[in-house]
């Protein structure tokens, strides 16, 4: 890469280094672009994020190498690895670079766990991987083509079968001639020296990306999420470690739900299940008792009333404020609402208009006038909400309509 020696496609297990400052430039951000004559600290690139780490100079100062990118030397235009370090240092200076290694790991445990994914995804579905995207906190592939439940769990458990298999995986540049004969996977049309990965049996895939030497030190492979994306989908996997941690987070989760229902792991999902409907079952009577009080409130209302306006609690379900408003507006000529809530944490509102077909919207701009309430509806009927208002302030409002 211009001047800069690529030493992680000598090896992606170096994680020290020596080399010697070409240049260092100030950048908009206070920080510093610095070039090396040779790095193993992988820059960002292929949809993977960049390796970061720290260099030492002779004298022993420490720079942190906070970001590894690839852009355009300003003097001759061609691309070149520059490192962002938070201090400048004098080019022509020796230093010592490391790597952060188990943040390096982590990205080789990732791709190439891709790899062998995507190798499966297209020699069985026939589906080409379409988009990637690797950082510090997840790792997710396009793929062309539906996936179900059931191709995902195949898929998966494919997938660490060959991590068990500790199979090889190969990085190398094929030459001109060599290339021709091999196929392989790419999102584009590559011209020059091309790199190509192979896990043989699962996958060959021109790749710039650090790997691991053996498909075992992958660990594992967990998806963590699937959904319908773009005509195809978008699948969420974890390995190694990252993998790990994930699975431990889900089996506390799991464990305290099995405490606090005193049954076994496996009891768990019904016992869900058995709470969820008694929730909805209490629901229902709730809103069935709360129906009745409202058929009570409604009788004592005077019948003469043009106006009405009532006040509920916060956790009052819409549909039996909606329910109510009808009610009032199909009963008195003026405008009919009901808020919920209190002063302290706002209310939300429904009014409609009564009998004498007013327009409903001129309650909702006072409202947003006075209060700057947030909402809107037809002439018929609006609803919003609004905070920083009194019961008694919202009541005198409502009464000079």
């Amino acid at each position: 890469m211009g001047k800069t020696v690529e030493l992680y496609y000598e090896s992606a297990y170096i994680t020290e280094f020596d080399a010697n400052v070409l240049s260092c430039r100030e950048r908009e951000d206070g920080k510093f672009d610095v070039v090396l004559d040779k790095t193993a600290f992988f820059p960002e690139q292929g949809g993977q994020t960049s390796d970061v780490g720290e260099l030492t100079s002779e004298d022993g100062a420490n720079f942190a190498v906070s970001y590894t990118g690839i852009g355009k030397a300003p003097d001759s235009g061609e691309d070149e690895i520059y490192h962002v370090l938070d201090k400048s240092i004098e080019a022509g200076t020796g230093v010592h670079g490391r790597i952060d290694w188990e943040h390096r790991f982590s990205n080789m445990q990732q791709h190439t766990g891709e790899h062998i994914f995507s190798g499966i995804v297209g020699s069985k579905y026939g589906y080409d991987n379409v988009g990637f995207h690797l950082s510090d906190t997840e790792v997710t592939m396009d793929y062309n083509g539906a996936l179900g439940a059931e191709d995902i769990r195949f898929i998966e458990k494919s997938v660490n079968e060959a991590i068990w298999k500790n199979v090889s995986v190969i990085a190398r540049f094929p030459s001109e001639d060599e290339l021709k004969d091999i196929s392989y996977r790419s999102k584009k049309e590559l011209t020059g020296a091309i790199r190509i990965v192979d896990i043989e049996g699962y996958d060959s895939c021109a790749c710039c990306a650090p790997h691991v030497a053996k498909t075992g030190e992958i660990g594992l492979l967990k998806v963590v999420g699937v959904r319908n994306y773009k005509g195809g989908v978008r699948v969420n996997i974890l390995c190694g470690k990252r993998a790990l941690e994930f699975l431990l987070a889900e089996h506390d989760i799991l464990s305290k739900l099995a405490t606090d229902f005193t049954t076994s792991f496996d009891n768990v999902p019904s016992s869900v299940a058995k709470l969820r409907d008694e929730n909805a079952a209490l629901k229902e009577n709730l809103y069935s008792e709360r129906e009745k009080l409202l058929g009570y409130e409604l009788a004592d209302i005077d019948k003469n009333l043009k106006n009405v306006f009532l006040f509920k609690d916060a956790d009052t379900d819409m549909n039996l404020i909606r329910k109510t408003v009808n009610l009032l507006a199909a009963e008195h000529e003026g405008f009919c609402g009901v808020f919920a809530g209190n002063s302290e944490a706002g209310y939300r509102y429904i009014i409609a208009s009564g009998t004498a077909g007013g327009d409903a919207c001129t309650v909702s701009g006072l409202l947003k006038e006075k209060f700057g309430a947030k909402g809107g509806g037809s002439n018929q009927m609006v609803q919003g909400s609004l905070s920083g208002a009194s019961r008694d302030e919202l009541m005198d409002c409502c009464n000079n309509l």
